[in-house]
């Protein structure tokens, strides 16, 4: 069945303030450069680089930062239409710009205050992939309005994907945060986490790829992608498959996730997704430039 929205994008969005020269501690900040961010709204501008139809769910402030937000977003083809503004202020996020784990510093207020009603479940059927964040599990009411939206996508035929951008600033809690974690994989979720996400949550700096994987499966994910420092793998139980990096940059993480759920919806198999994904993360980060299919194909076609 063709699907009229490709992916609604449900979690934080907020101003990042980030310095702009490497620096260890905020401290050390002395200019910081403003964006609008929030790993939902970033992998719905990625999809929509690739010409996917990409739907944000969020709240912000009913000021000028989150007007600012929405504009941003309104301009790059996003569809906004599921962007609440509240009272509380949008949130704000002082960041530190490194080579491996930012320093964060946060001011949260309007991004957990997600409501039931912000979310078309008339339309469900309509859209392909329901994603959302560990960061958007954090707090209540989110948590539990996202837990709520994703059984209802997984009712509805959607791919459920979860990134587990996990951070002990945002979610004090481990307990509670992998008590979360375990709820939403259980919808037969897609799981994306990082080497560095593990190690936040689990406490565990060095495993095994495939111990990862199969701790998720185990959960009730019915897929998995793990970034670790130098590889992707991508695994579902039957099988598993590892894509070594090419490239001297780090990848962009979100860029990796779009391609990968845009193979996953255009019915690509496991490997074939992951290397889309491979092949879009190794193209330059922009918001704006356009992604051909063939280009992020070009190694599974032809």
């Amino acid at each position: 069945m063709q699907r009229t929205i490709d992916i609604l994008s449900a979690g934080e969005l907020f101003v990042d303030f980030t310095t702009a020269d490497f620096a260890q501690t905020i401290e050390e900040g002395t200019l910081f450069k403003r964006t609008p961010s929030g790993a939902p709204s970033e992998l719905a501008i990625q999809m929509a680089r690739l010409g996917k139809k990409a739907m944000v769910a969020s709240t912000v402030g009913s000021d000028d930062m989150g007007k600012t937000i929405i504009s941003y977003l309104k301009k790059l083809g996003i569809d906004t239409s599921c962007i609440a503004q509240v009272e509380e202020p949008t949130t704000l996020i002082l960041n530190t710009r490194s080579a491996n784990e930012s320093n964060i510093q946060v001011y949260r207020a309007a991004d957990s205050m997600l409501s039931i009603r912000q979310f078309p479940f008339q339309s469900f059927e309509q859209i392909g992939v329901f994603h959302s964040t560990c960061f958007a599990l954090s707090k209540n009411p989110s948590q539990h309005v996202i837990l709520q939206a994703a059984e209802r996508a997984q009712r509805a035929g959607c791919i459920v994907s979860l990134d587990i951008n996990f951070t002990h600033k945002i979610f004090p809690d481990r307990i509670e945060a992998k008590k979360a974690v375990s709820e939403f994989a259980r919808y037969k979720a897609l799981i994306k986490i990082s080497a560095q996400d593990w190690k936040n949550l689990y406490e565990d700096d060095a495993p095994a790829p495939q111990a990862v994987i199969e701790h998720f499966l185990k959960i009730g994910a019915s897929e998995v992608c793990y970034i670790n420092q130098d590889a992707f793998w991508a695994g579902n139980g039957q099988e598993t498959h590892s894509l070594p990096f090419r490239s001297a940059t780090l990848p962009d993480h979100h860029a990796f996730l779009s391609g990968y759920l845009t193979a996953r919806l255009d019915e690509k198999n496991l490997l074939e997704s992951a290397t889309a994904g491979r092949k879009m993360s190794e193209l330059p980060v922009s918001a704006t430039e356009k992604v051909t299919k063939e280009q992020i194909y070009s190694e599974i076609e032809g």
